[in-house]
């Protein structure tokens, strides 16, 4: 977690990904860069993106000066002004970066043009592999305590833990591992509990804290939510989901349903290869 990136369109609603970000920048050191993405539009003119230049610029050095007394070195909120697509630019500047992180805020309306980061945090997310932490409501934790990490069936739901366990270890969190529970079959118990035991295992190896325990109900988000504030958790690890159309990624309903009612922060993986021959591959 050397860069974190958060995008901006300077509402109130933005700046919650912003106050996140520092809150994990002073725990680790990263650098916080800002991004603000300029729309291409047939209707602009070269005096009208000069315009919303300086428009970005002046809220920016206005934003830094407000929350410098934030950070522990505030040399280390910087920003960039780029033009484009909004999520393909925000992914781009995360991905020239080796180890970086999106924090994003699910709300949020421009005060200069129609921009809405919560639509673009949605395909943010299903346009990287980069980690990805997304914040509905203006609850930011002071710490990070305490991480559910619900475990389901699907065989990606194991690829969250190698970057939680990495959160987990610099916050020095403990892990709640949940089985998470839809039916009474027998056999998807079973299978809940070998990849639960796998978890296990690789919190031990790593030295994390963990707790481990079982819940049952219709909706997967509403009882890993339930769950969530019962033990006054600080974020939910989760898999996007992700399935494809014919043009472009989608995310599942789990990962909408999560990332629209969650009322603490998410941090979403998306699915890839982190597994050699059933085990993880241990990232750090």
């Amino acid at each position: 977690m050397k860069r974190i990136i958060v995008p901006i369109d300077f509402s109130k609603e933005a700046l919650h990904g912003l106050e996140l970000a520092i809150k994990l920048a002073n725990s680790s050191g990263a650098i916080i860069e800002m991004v603000y993405v300029q729309k291409k539009s047939d209707d602009y003119t070269v005096g009208t993106y000069e315009e919303e230049f300086r428009y970005a610029e002046k809220n920016f050095k206005q934003i830094a000066e407000h929350f410098k007394t934030q950070l522990e070195s505030p040399e280390n909120l910087t920003y960039i002004i780029k033009k484009g697509r909004i999520y393909k630019e925000i992914v781009n500047q995360a991905e020239s970066f080796d180890d970086s992180l999106i924090v994003s805020s699910t709300h949020g309306a421009s005060g200069f043009e129609d921009i809405f980061i919560g639509s673009n945090t949605f395909k943010i997310i299903t346009a990287t592999e980069r980690p990805v932490i997304t914040i509905r409501e203006k609850k930011i934790p002071n710490g990070i305590e305490n991480i559910i990490l619900p475990i389901d069936t699907t065989n990606d739901t194991r690829q969250k833990v190698p970057y939680t366990a990495k959160i987990a270890k610099l916050f020095g969190s403990t892990v709640h591992i949940i089985n998470v529970l839809t039916t009474d079959n027998n056999e998807v118990y079973k299978r809940l509990r070998s990849y639960s035991n796998q978890v296990v295992e690789y919190m031990e190896k790593y030295n994390i804290d963990y707790k481990l325990a079982s819940v049952k109900g219709k909706n997967i988000t509403d009882i890993t939510i339930e769950y969530a504030e019962s033990v006054h958790a600080d974020m939910i690890s989760m898999m996007t989901e992700q399935s494809v159309d014919i043009n472009n990624f989608v995310l599942g309903s789990y990962a909408q349903q999560m990332l629209n009612k969650s009322p603490i922060p998410v941090l979403c993986i998306t699915p890839k290869e982190l597994f050699k021959s059933g085990g993880f591959r241990a990232q750090g």
